[in-house]
């Protein structure tokens, strides 16, 4: 045989070549296509900090996530397809994440879920949007939003819900005015602060202390003995669970005897048990889950999760059990269908979830809501809205 091509043998060969490589190429997501003459397991991606500081996070949203996926495999998958879930450790750093998103983008994944950390959302959104890969993420950080990507959807409502709510009920129902604020200098921290102090400026209240610390700080004692100086009746609290604990125990040993308020963190075994079960007596707790018994779906959701982990539920692993139903319930309507076809998908979802009745807006945000609790003997109650 000749060793040589013809001039038209060549064009063939490079045409076939090209298409090859423009097939291995495609970013999983670019397609609007249906998945529906696909074979195989749907692969779908939950990243989170499995490692570090905000492990615990990374912990309950995978297994949320998994109890959501286990169900459906049971009942048959969608199209008769099992639904493979992979976990990714973002270790709660923007530029793992990036990465991580890279790597998403090139292995087949149809759908992200996570991260629970804003600051790591918000630096994947670039990459997963370029690669068509719907997101839904548990951050509560308005910068979600602000990011503007028509694939990234949250599980839960931004900290301008939840700080708002808060302020209802503490400066409206409770007459609390004089309120100090810790904060930290990371995504959730500066959403947290920016939210609450609109809030409270909405109502001529100014904070009578305005703190800001940094995300990995274990020492409070000189911002809270400036604080401790102003005699707050309330400190408000912007920061995650083991930070927002730490915070709490040290106030106390310094005989600060202010109430504590805060959002979503406060709800959560690592934050009480990082604080103490005394110390965190009395704190108020604005969330849009207060606990397993709120309704039938959370006890249900509950017992199926505690039969899983042999560990009680909490709200982030709700959040991220919610997301993973609206994502499979999004494939199932679709017929699996991926990029900007899914992600239209997810925003038509009308979901009763454990947070409430999800509807997507064009911002990504599906609820809208949030309920009050006071954390009484180390328990959750609720009192109102």
């Amino acid at each position: 045989m000749s060793r040589h091509f013809t001039g038209r043998a060549a064009v063939t060969v490079l045409g076939v070549l090209l298409a090859v490589l423009a097939t291995a190429c495609s970013a999983p997501g670019a397609s609007d296509s249906s998945g529906s003459n696909n074979s195989g397991p749907i692969k779908i991606a939950v990243v989170d900090a499995q490692s570090g500081q905000l492990s615990s996070l990374g912990e309950w949203e995978y297994k949320g996530a998994k109890l959501a996926v286990d169900e459906w495999n049971k009942a048959g998958g969608i199209n008769g397809r099992q639904i493979k879930l992979d976990v990714f450790d973002d270790q709660g750093d923007p530029t793992v994440g990036t990465n991580l998103a890279r790597r998403i983008a090139s292995q087949g994944f149809v759908a992200m879920i996570g991260t629970a950390e804003s600051a790591v959302t918000i630096a994947m959104a670039p990459v997963l949007q370029q690669a068509q890969i719907p997101n839904i993420t548990s951050g509560q950080s308005p910068g979600l939003v602000a990011v503007k990507s028509p694939f990234l959807f949250l599980n839960g409502p931004t900290s301008t819900t939840y700080d708002e709510t808060l302020a209802k009920y503490v400066v409206d129902q409770k007459g609390i005015k004089s309120i100090a604020m810790i904060t930290n200098n990371g995504s959730f921290g500066k959403g947290e602060h920016d939210s609450f102090l609109k809030a409270l400026s909405s109502r001529a209240v100014k904070p009578v202390a305005d703190q800001v610390v940094t995300i990995d700080q274990k020492d409070f004692s000189a911002v809270l003995t400036a604080i401790r100086q102003k005699r707050p009746e309330a400190i408000f609290i912007g920061a995650e669970e083991v930070e927002s604990g730490l915070i709490v125990k040290q106030a106390r040993d310094l005989g600060i005897k202010a109430t504590f308020i805060g959002t979503a963190p406060h709800g959560t075994p690592v934050f009480l048990d990082t604080a103490g079960k005394a110390n965190v007596e009395g704190t108020i707790v604005s969330s849009p889950y207060l606990g397993n018994d709120i309704s039938d779906a959370a006890r249900k959701f509950a017992a199926a999760y505690k039969k899983a982990y042999r560990e009680d539920a909490e709200l982030h692993g709700a959040k991220a059990y919610d997301g993973t139903n609206i994502l499979l319930t999004a494939l199932k309507s679709s017929n699996v269908a991926t990029g900007r076809k899914l992600a239209d998908a997810i925003r038509a979802t009308r979901y009763d979830g454990l947070l409430g009745a999800f509807a997507y807006d064009d911002t990504g945000v599906g609820i809208s809501a949030t309920s009050i609790g006071v954390i009484r003997d180390g328990q959750m109650v609720t009192v109102g809205t």
